[in-house]
């Protein structure tokens, strides 16, 4: 029978086999040079697993900091990596990353070292697990919270196919805060398929959570529970006096040693020592993460019990774990551009305007301070959408409710329900995971929720797994709904007026990730609300016109200057609005040009359908009119820069312009003038 680990201090152990290099020349890696594939590390001994786990820390700070990447992450759980594979016999035996940006440790000890300085750049490797990067990669896992469901999946179809390998399901405790991850945990405990689940406890959320006083814990009752369980000396010894009680009775005697440990549980660890196991699951724990002797001898022991059920063990890391100035960030480092490693200063290019993200929070600040009703809810991201200065002016009026997006729409949808202003602000691929919320709960009664959909369109080295396409396809087809989105940060921050403006009905604005453009900010970042479905002509034509929706418009305004060159009179507008949609523009566009070409940077389905449906509809396609719809292409792009990704979406001026060339029957010439 397993039991606890006897009381340690893991986050207060910074002891290492040998001192670590982090002088920015590439390090000296001994045991890690021998070790191509997980079956290298078989035979290692325990010394030499302590010196591959400072080996990798060390490999990881060299290549991110040339690379850019997610560092602190993978950092935490370099003697678990080690511990897995050399215990597990991998690929057979599945393990799963969540979320995916801790596997750094992982792709190296699976094939990949060579190849780690083109992470997350084009036709590079993946900044997340990508079963096909890598047989080893069992499941994708760009999002949170997925693993444990994914696994029982993964056991169960191994028991109904008669297999008898491992699977491991790794999660963090920020993703063990959403609701699927109990979903999962409480199936496994009904079916109670063998299925190992590593809680890596961090007491991070591994997202850019930061506030701007220090780095976020994860939220709820949860988090305050593995506290709880983590100091509990008086459990641990109770704990092992079970363990010493099990030795001396023998085998005969583990059913009653198993109740005497489950009693003992309730006794001091009360409803939090028992959280897991009234869900079904046989708890171990807390295990120190950063000893990789007892984390190999715990999970050796659990490989070879013939039927344990669905396990957790509850390990303890420092996310960052032997790199001092990560461990010591405000975002412990989560995500960095390249950096010096010896001093872990990173190398920002300056720019002279701010990030999309930093107009939409200054906005936010600005109406909050005329309206009292204004709230904001984030789930677990509150570096990344901004919300983390809106939470320093309006410290109760800001929520975090953990990587939790169903519950933050309808927990939003329950504020607006009381007169509230509810401002969600959520990335557009992961508000994707609350859309029956946002239908159901927000659009169906008329809600005037507001959503902040950060990320839309190309996200760059983050990839698909991030990419904000489908947002505008999604929201637009809500009957309710008000969907915009801004050309540049000035309409942006118009648009955050508009939504507060908005009391009868939902609402949404999308915009990406980048830097604005330079646009005059209106005064004190205070928009001024702009009519609802009303769009404007930015540049007047006579042949050809070009309808953008959202911060594409640059674009279409950079296409309308190349075709001047060529003698090609174009319109050039901004729709603003998805839905409703401006018809008096869209058929003024129609009637008065030859070629109307629409554009943005979304799925199909999104603002050129509801176009075309508009123009089929009013009998303008019946004409001479050509139109052409310029959208993502309907597949996913993968990681790489912004610009790239552009580029191979068809979507960069060059592309426009070709486009009306095309359409308007231009000869050859005139294409190789745009060198396309």
């Amino acid at each position: 029978m397993l039991l606890a680990m006897p009381c340690f201090q893991a986050r207060r152990n910074p002891r290492f086999t040998r001192s670590l290099n982090f002088s920015g020349e590439k390090p000296s890696t001994p045991v890690l040079d021998t070790i191509n594939y997980p079956i290298h590390t078989k035979n290692l001994s325990i010394g030499e697993l302590k010196t591959l786990a400072a080996e990798l820390r060390e490999e990881i700070v060299y290549t991110v900091s040339k690379t850019g990447g997610h560092l602190s992450s993978s950092l935490g759980v370099a003697e678990l990596t080690i511990a897995l594979h050399h215990v597990f016999n991998t690929p057979d035996d599945r393990i799963i990353w969540d979320v995916g940006h801790q596997a750094y440790a992982h792709k190296i000890l699976t094939g990949r070292r060579s190849r780690m300085h083109t992470i997350r750049q084009t036709c590079g490797l993946a900044g997340f697990p990508k079963r096909d990067e890598s047989i080893y990669d069992a499941f994708g896992a760009g999002h949170s919270s997925t693993s444990i469901s994914a696994g029982l999946g993964m056991a169960v179809g191994r028991d109904l196919l008669g297999k008898n390998n491992h699977v491991i399901s790794v999660i963090g405790d920020g993703a063990m805060t959403a609701g699927q991850a109990y979903e999962a945990m409480n199936n496994a405990g009904y079916l109670d398929s063998n299925l190992i689940i590593i809680l890596n406890d961090n007491g991070q959320v591994s997202l850019p959570t930061a506030t701007v006083d220090g780095p976020a814990p994860p939220v709820g009752a949860l988090s305050k529970a593995l506290t709880n369980l983590q100091s509990s000396r008086k459990f641990r010894q109770l704990r092992e006096a079970a363990k010493g009680f099990t030795k001396q009775v023998g085998g005969q005697a583990h059913e009653i040693a198993a109740k005497v440990d489950e009693y003992m549980r309730g006794m001091v660890g009360g409803s939090n020592a028992c959280l897991f196991e009234e869900l079904g699951l046989y708890y171990i724990g807390p295990v120190d993460g950063h000893n990789v002797e007892d984390l190999v001898h715990i999970l050796k022991k659990i490989r070879a019990m013939p039927a344990p059920g669905p396990v957790l063990v509850h390990v303890i890391t420092e996310k960052g774990k032997g790199y001092a100035p990560a461990e010591v960030a405000a975002d412990k480092m989560h995500g960095v551009v390249k950096f010096d490693a010896m001093s872990g200063k990173q190398l920002k290019t300056k720019s002279k305007t701010r990030s999309y993200t930093q107009y939409f929070a200054e906005s936010l600040i600005a109406e909050a301070e005329r309206d009292e009703n204004i709230v904001a809810i984030h789930a677990a991201m509150g570096g990344g959408t901004g919300l983390n200065l809106f939470q320093k002016h309006f410290p109760d009026r800001c929520f975090d409710v953990g990587i939790a997006e169903q519950h933050a729409v309808t927990f939003a949808a329950g504020l607006a329900t009381e007169g509230l202003k509810p401002f969600c602000a959520i990335y557009s691929s992961f508000l994707q995971r609350g859309f029956d919320q946002v239908a159901h709960d927000v659009d169906l009664q008329k809600l005037p929720v507001r959503f902040a959909m950060d990320r839309a369109g190309l996200v760059g080295a983050d990839g698909p797994t991030h990419c904000g396409a489908f947002d505008t396809t999604f929201m637009a087809c809500l009957p309710n709904m008000v969907v915009m989105a801004p050309s540049c940060e000035s309409e942006l921050m118009h648009m955050v007026a508009t939504a507060a403006a908005i009391d009868d009905r939902p609402s949404c604005f999308r915009y990406p990730r980048g830097n604005g453009i330079g646009s005059i900010l209106p005064q004190n970042n205070k928009g001024t609300p702009v009519e609802i479905g009303k769009g404007r002509v930015l540049k007047e034509g006579s042949r050809v016109a070009i309808l953008g929706y959202g911060t594409i418009v640059q674009n279409c305004l950079a296409a309308g200057k190349l075709l001047q060159v060529l003698g090609v009179s174009t319109t050039v507008a901004d729709a603003r609005f998805c839905k409703p949609l401006d018809g008096d523009l869209i058929r003024q566009l129609a009637q008065e040009h030859e070629v109307l070409i629409t554009v943005e940077e979304g799925s199909i389905g999104g603002f050129s359908s509801h176009v075309s449906h508009f123009l089929g509809l009013n009998g303008l396609l019946d004409g001479k009119l050509k139109w052409r719809p310029m959208m993502l292409p309907d597949r996913y792009i993968n990681h790489g820069s912004q610009t790239e990704q552009v580029e191979e979406a068809g979507l960069s001026s060059r592309h426009i312009a070709a486009t009306v060339l095309s359409v308007m029957g231009e000869n050859k010439d005139s294409l190789h003038l745009l060198k396309l």
